[in-house]
């Protein structure tokens, strides 16, 4: 899988993440930007978050969003090309990960994403109330075997999360290719009184929404023969 995700099945006080950190050696050029790149743009969450997550950017972004597990970035780098007045937080505890966001971040000079390497329910955690507009989880990491599912993302437990970061009417979506994981995240989606399934028909869970760009790893699936679930959610309010 492209993403490597934190896991929720812990009680609060003791959380952790069971992804790989670290996979093939980083070549010198991005051991470089790990060291010298990375800390100008992480996110420190030892301290009080600030009043408006919009202050984390400079110049303060027009609303902030958050990617959670961005894999090899393509997805991310994309969206913060396309909407440069947007703030996206991108949350990758996968050391390769953030070299390759860190390659495409320097290459195009993106200046509006702010980097978190660790725990996505503890930056859920620490953001401010009704903070973010939408909240993206791409390909996230199944946990295929039944005594795995308690480590996946999606949790009625992270779900109460992001709604209290999330602002009335914001969203998350979901994309993944993994049939058991897309019902279970409508099955728990859907007993949640805080969000609603924007589909309205088939195609609406069937195709990307307009302007989606396709990760390294959704290509891999579709050559594959595997589907992809697009899933959308508002945050009621």
């Amino acid at each position: 899988m492209s993403e490597r995700k934190s896991s929720p099945d812990r009680d609060d006080s003791e959380r952790a993440f069971f992804g790989r950190r670290k996979g093939h050696k980083l070549r010198q050029h991005q051991a470089g930007l790990i060291e010298q790149l990375l800390p100008h743009l992480a996110l420190e969450i030892d301290g009080q978050a600030p009043a408006d997550a919009r202050d984390i950017f400079d110049p303060a972004a027009d609303d902030v969003r958050l990617e959670i597990g961005f894999g090899g970035g393509e997805h991310l780098a994309a969206e913060a090309q396309n909407f440069p007045a947007t703030g996206f937080i991108g949350c990758e505890p996968y050391v390769n990960g953030m070299a390759k966001i860190l390659a495409q971040i320097e290459a195009a000079n993106i200046g509006n994403i702010r980097l978190f390497a660790g725990d996505a329910a503890e930056l859920l955690a620490w953001l401010p109330k009704e903070s973010l507009s939408r909240i993206d989880l791409i390909h996230p990491d199944p946990w295929p075997k039944r005594r795995h599912w308690k480590r996946r993302f999606v949790q009625d437990r992270t779900i109460a999360v992001m709604a209290r970061v999330l602002k009335p009417n914001g969203e998350f979506r979901f994309v993944c290719d993994i049939d058991d994981y897309c019902a279970w995240t409508l099955s728990h989606l859907a007993r949640s009184q805080d969000f609603v399934w924007l589909a309205e028909r088939a195609d609406d869970f069937r195709l990307p929404w307009p302007g989606y760009t396709m990760t390294r790893y959704g290509r891999k699936a579709a050559r594959e023969g595997r589907k992809a679930a697009y899933l959308r959610f508002r945050r009621v309010g």
